[in-house]
């Protein structure tokens, strides 16, 4: 929230004025002045909610019984806690523990994928909103 408002206050009063001047309505200065403007700190918080949103395992882990609706991040934790209690059994395979850790490994890239793959689509706003939404000092 204080991302946005900073990211709006950014924006020159003298823009809103013209425009209500022009005969603009409270709307249309939103709509065709505002959010264009304000793009960059859109994609910003766009991305901080869809990583947020993408990690969430814990209101999964604590409202669903059933093992077939759990979300792929909560399978995913599951598969790397189930590595590491695996290794804390006292085996010293170096094979098995090498094979765990291949499987944690492919299971960090699986988690991470989908949010690298959305990345670079929003690269381009995001050092502009990030900056925007700053506080100035």
């Amino acid at each position: 929230m204080i991302i946005m408002r900073t990211g709006f206050d950014g924006i020159p009063e003298s823009l809103k004025e013209s425009a209500v001047i022009d005969g603009a309505g409270h709307l249309t200065v939103l709509c065709r002045i505002m959010l264009p403007l304000a793009l960059p700190t859109l994609a910003v918080i766009l991305l901080y909610y869809g990583v947020g949103h993408w990690n969430a395992w814990f209101n999964a882990s604590v409202f669903l019984n059933d093992d077939a609706k759990y979300p792929l991040q909560l399978i995913l934790r599951g598969i790397l806690l189930l590595n590491d209690t695996t290794n804390m059994t006292g085996t010293t395979d170096t094979e098995t523990w090498a094979a765990g850790e291949s499987i944690k490994y492919a299971v960090i890239v699986i988690a991470t994928l989908p949010i690298l793959c959305l990345y670079p689509f929003l690269q381009k706003y995001f050092v502009k909103g990030v900056m925007i939404g700053a506080v100035k000092g």
